[in-house]
């Protein structure tokens, strides 16, 4: 699975899934752009344990949900490492309350970070992806997706968004030969599980077959086999990495 020579790019880098994803990268070989939106000293962490391990990274600031800022972003990526080949959609927020009690601003924010964040970073890049010789583009969505989550209607909608998404850029990908997959994670411990309170993570371990919550290596190990030349058939998929809790 080897990246050599690849060039990454991983929005909401800094931290939890998008950090184990975009060291795994790195350590295949892949020059990794570090997206961030205000987290700079977690993204330069994160660039200083890749170059560390003897990786080739950057910090590239910019706000999903602003379209002017990602193609800034892009430029900056360009002048250190060229065109990109390789795109992971992780960036994403939450804003849990019921739906009787979400406000519009907490239904937007969400939106707008989880779905129109995918959507900008996406169009910036398309052209790369598309273009290239092993064109990856991974958008990373959640069970919750799937099957909806009580208090995350917002949450839930953003993420099943992705799913149509990414089946409709596999088909316009297709005849280029690169490919466009959803990796759909289950409970992972990161600060979002870290927040909930302890007897509703016992409820959630419960419903899990597998009776464990999922480690960050769980979803970066599928990613870095999509994001190789090995998974260059797979497209349109939305893979599941959950304990087998969707069965």
């Amino acid at each position: 699975m080897n990246l050599e020579n690849r060039t990454c790019v991983v929005t909401g880098a800094s931290r939890g899934i998008g950090r184990g994803i975009a060291e795994e990268l790195a350590d295949e070989g892949a020059n990794v752009a570090v997206n961030y939106r205000s987290s700079k000293a977690e993204a330069n962490d994160v660039v200083e344990t890749i170059r560390d391990a003897g990786g080739t990274a950057i910090t590239a600031q910019a706000d999903v949900t602003d379209f002017s800022a990602i193609k800034s972003m892009r430029d900056r990526v360009h002048d250190n490492f060229g065109a990109v080949d390789i795109l992971i959609n992780n960036a994403g927020i939450t804003k849990d309350t019921t739906f009787e009690k979400m406000t519009p601003d907490q239904w937007k924010s969400v939106i707008d970070v989880n779905l129109n964040g995918t959507f900008n970073a996406t169009k910036v890049f398309f052209s790369d992806i598309k273009s290239s010789n092993q064109g990856r583009l991974i958008n990373i969505s959640s069970i919750v997706g799937k099957q909806g989550n009580f208090g995350q209607a917002n949450y839930a909608t953003s993420k099943s968004g992705i799913f149509g998404f990414t089946r409709t850029l596999a088909l316009e990908l297709a005849s280029s030969g690169s490919t466009a997959n959803s990796v759909a994670p289950g409970f992972t411990k990161t600060d979002m599980l870290t927040d909930v309170p302890d007897t509703v993570k016992n409820s959630i371990k419960d419903d899990i077959p597998m009776s464990r919550f999922g480690e960050v290596e769980d979803i970066s190990h599928v990613v870095k086999f999509l994001a190789s030349e090995e998974a260059s058939y797979i497209s349109g998929e939305v893979i599941d990495v959950n304990g087998a809790m969707d069965l």
